[in-house]
């Protein structure tokens, strides 16, 4: 594992394909994982729609752990990023839209005009001490 750093990019073969990623043999002793978010810069439901068995990819490595005897590996890494079209809506700009709902009249309903008319009464009758 000492011959393997952070940042290297190198290829290897796959060996086994999970739900979670795939396993990628460095050499005859050395395995690291591929996570399925270092896969592709796409969004990847199903591993297996990228990697199949024994396919040789280029992986860069991300991480080395000499005590657990893990390396985390990434293939979306050796790639480049996709350019990212720019949104057809524009941005909002200012000051926040008021509630136009506010502004909206709307015919009360028979119940409602009641309870309006009782609640000016009660507000009119009720004793507040100052």
């Amino acid at each position: 594992m000492a011959k393997y750093e952070k940042d290297q990019v190198l290829k290897g073969k796959v060996t086994g394909i999970q739900p979670f990623g795939a396993f990628i043999a460095l050499d005859d002793e050395t395995q690291g994982l591929v996570h399925i978010s270092e896969i592709s810069h796409d969004y990847v439901k199903d591993v297996n729609e990228y990697v199949q068995v024994g396919q040789e990819v280029e992986v860069k490595i991300l991480d080395v752990d000499e005590a657990s005897k893990k390396i985390k590996l990434s293939m979306k890494a050796t790639q480049e990023a996709p350019k990212r079209e720019k949104s057809a809506k524009p941005a909002r700009r200012g000051a926040p839209r008021r509630n136009e709902a506010s502004n909206f009249k709307q015919e009360e309903a028979p119940g409602f005009t009641v309870l309006k008319d009782k609640l000016e009464d009660w507000i009119k009758n009720t004793n507040f001490k100052k």
